[in-house]
C-alpha cells in the first residue's frame, strides 16, 4: 500500500480518535451545565471565524467553483442534516446516557450508511451471493442492537474497573438540575442523530461534486449550523446565563468542538469521502467505542447493562459483516455529468441544475 493510498486509512483513525476526546469532553461539559444549542451555536461560530482565513488563501477566488444560490441552498440543507440535527440529537442525548453508549450506538453509521445508499441505488447488493447476504444480515444486527440498547436494561451491571470515579459526574448540575438520566430517551436522539449523519456522509459527495471547495463549503456548513441553532436558542435556551463563558470546562468543551471536531475533522471526513466515499468513511466508526469505553470504566467507573454491552456487540458484528461484504466492491464514484444530475434529481432537496465543474 503506497502513501497515497494510506492517507485515507490513516485521516479515518484520527477521525475516531479525536470524536472519542469529543463525547468525553461533550460529557463532562453537559455534565457541568453547559446548555446543548449554547455549545452548538458558539462551537461552529469558533470554527467559521478561525478557518475562514485558510479558506480564502488555500481556495482562492479563481480556484473557488461559482456559488450559486441552489448550490447555497444544497449546503444549507447538508448543515441542517449534518450538523444542526446530527450534533443537537448527539447532544442532548448524551445528556441522558452515558459516553459509552453513544460510542456504541454511533456504530450503527456504516449500517445506516449502507442502507441509505443502496435505497438511493448508490450501493448494489446480489442477495444470491453470500457477500450480498452479508451486507443484508449485518444492517439488520446493526439495527437489532441499536434497539437491545436503548430497551433492555434488564439483567445485571458490568463490574467498573476502579472503586471511586476519578471524575465524578453524579455530583454535578445536570443530574442535580432539570435533566436526569434517562436510557430510552437518549439512546432514541442518538440513533435518529445517526440517521441524519448518514445522510450528510452521501449527500454531501454530491454537492462536493457541483461545489468541490471543500474548507469554503466546510466554512458555510457551520455558519449555517450556527444560525439555525441560534433559531433554535430563542426558544430553548433564551436565560442570559445560558450563554456567559468563563474560563472552565465548558469553554473548553466549545474550543475543542470548534478547533478540533467543526474544523479539522469535518474536513477530514469531506476530503475521505471525496477519495473512497461514503461507507469507507463509515467503517471506521467502531475504533471511537474502546477509546470512550475504556476512559469512562477508569474516570467516570462506568458499569454498563448487560443489555448495552450485548447490544454494542450485535453492532460491531453486523458492521463487519457489512465491511467484508465489500470487500469486493468498487468505491462508489459518480462517473459523469449526467451521472450527477440524476442522482441529484432523485432527492427532493437536491433538484435538477447541479452541474459538475472540474
Amino acid at each position: 500500500m503506497n502513501n497515497n493510498n494510506s492517507l485515507p486509512y490513516f485521516a479515518m483513525v484520527l477521525v475516531q480518535i479525536l470524536y472519542a476526546g469529543a463525547t468525553i469532553t461533550m460529557k463532562i461539559g453537559f455534565a457541568n451545565g453547559l446548555n446543548q444549542l449554547v455549545f452548538v451555536v458558539y462551537r461552529h461560530l469558533i470554527s467559521t471565524i478561525l478557518f475562514c482565513p485558510f479558506a480564502l488563501v488555500f481556495e482562492r477566488t479563481k480556484s473557488r467553483p461559482k456559488l450559486t444560490f441552489v448550490v447555497m441552498m444544497k449546503i444549507f440543507v447538508l448543515s441542517t442534516l449534518g450538523s444542526t440535527i446530527h450534533l443537537n440529537g448527539v447532544s442532548y442525548g448524551l445528556a441522558y446516557t452515558s459516553a459509552t453508549v453513544s460510542s456504541a450506538l454511533n456504530c450503527l453509521t456504516p449500517c445506516l450508511t449502507f442502507l441509505i445508499a443502496f435505497l438511493l441505488r448508490m450501493e448494489k447488493v446480489n442477495i444470491r451471493s453470500f457477500k450480498g447476504q452479508a451486507k443484508v444480515v449485518g444492517t439488520i444486527l446493526g439495527i437489532a442492537g441499536t434497539l437491545t440498547i436503548t430497551f433492555w436494561r434488564g439483567g445485571f451491571q458490568l463490574k467498573g474497573l476502579v472503586d471511586k470515579p476519578l471524575i465524578d459526574l453524579s455530583n454535578t448540575k445536570v443530574f442535580h438540575g432539570h435533566v436526569k438520566p434517562n436510557w430510552v430517551k437518549g439512546a432514541t436522539l442518538i440513533s435518529a442523530s445517526k440517521v441524519s449523519w448518514s445522510l450528510w456522509l452521501i449527500l454531501q459527495g454530491l454537492v462536493h461534486k457541483v461545489y468541490p471547495a471543500p474548507l469554503s463549503m466546510n466554512i458555510m456548513i457551520c455558519l449555517f449550523a450556527s444560525l439555525q441553532s441560534s433559531i433554535l436558542a430563542v426558544f430553548f435556551a433564551r436565560e442570559a446565563d445560558m450563554w456567559k463563558i468563563k474560563w472552565d470546562v465548558k469553554l473548553l468543551t466549545i474550543i475543542y468542538g470548534g478547533i478540533v471536531i467543526s474544523g479539522l475533522t469535518y474536513y477530514l471526513v469531506l476530503w475521505t469521502i471525496n477519495k473512497r466515499g461514503p461507507v469507507f468513511a463509515a467503517m471506521f466508526t467502531p475504533l471511537e467505542l474502546p477509546i470512550v469505553g475504556v476512559f469512562s470504566a477508569i474516570a467516570f467507573n462506568e458499569r454498563l447493562h448487560i443489555g448495552s454491552f450485548i447490544g454494542a456487540l450485535l453492532i460491531i458484528v453486523g458492521l463487519y459483516s457489512v465491511l467484508w461484504g465489500k470487500t469486493d466492491d468498487n468505491v462508489v464514484k459518480v462517473q459523469s455529468k449526467d451521472d450527477v444530475e440524476n442522482r441529484i434529481k432523485a432527492s427532493d432537496t437536491f433538484n435538477n441544475d447541479g452541474k459538475e465543474r472540474n
